[in-house]
């Protein structure tokens, strides 16, 4: 299963994924069934203080049933790892995920092995994903290529994945079911 979840900033999409994920682990634990839940998270520091809080703020609301992977460009090698029926992985976000990887100037190639990997995984996937392609068209090339990415990357996932749902305001609206 394979799920997309877009929202703006502060919408709620990421504790919907993670309420998302933990219903299948307790779905898997009434059948007597092993889920080892890791929460993927692609931000990095540096030196920005404000990230710093929300980083801790997401660890400090997250319980001990998650186990905790940081990987800010190599998603398509955790997804290879973390590969079977018992794994369950939540990535969050895949729009700072993609300013890595356009920063790093390797964004063809870590885009192809991503979805190689997403085409050929047994695990329960929940991507979480800001939805940036409504406001207005960004000054900058970069800004600009960003946005085209980012479009034409959730368009690419939300025609592979079982499910896409859009979270405005904490409320989940169905796209794809």
């Amino acid at each position: 299963m394979k799920h997309l979840i877009l929202g703006g900033a502060r919408s709620g999409k990421s504790a919907f994924a993670e309420s998302q994920a933990l219903h299948q682990l307790e779905q898997k634990q009434l059948r007597q069934q092993a889920l080892n839940c890791w929460y993927v998270a692609t931000a990095t520091v540096g030196d920005d203080h404000e990230m710093l809080q929300r980083i801790e703020h997401h660890k400090n609301t997250r319980d001990d049933r998650w186990q905790l992977i940081e990987e800010p460009l190599q998603l398509a090698t955790v997804i290879q790892r973390y590969n079977s029926t018992n794994d369950c992985l939540l990535i969050d976000c895949l729009t700072l995920w993609l300013t890595n990887a356009l920063l790093a100037d390797e964004w063809p190639i870590v885009k192809r092995e991503f979805l190689h990997a997403l085409s050929e995984s047994q695990a329960q996937l929940y991507f979480v994903s800001n939805e940036v392609g409504s406001g207005v068209v960004p000054l900058g090339e970069l800004s600009r290529q960003f946005v085209d990415e980012s479009g034409w990357l959730h368009q690419t996932l939300a025609e592979q994945c079982d499910r896409v749902t859009l979270v405005i305001a904490g409320l989940p609206m169905k796209l794809k079911a």
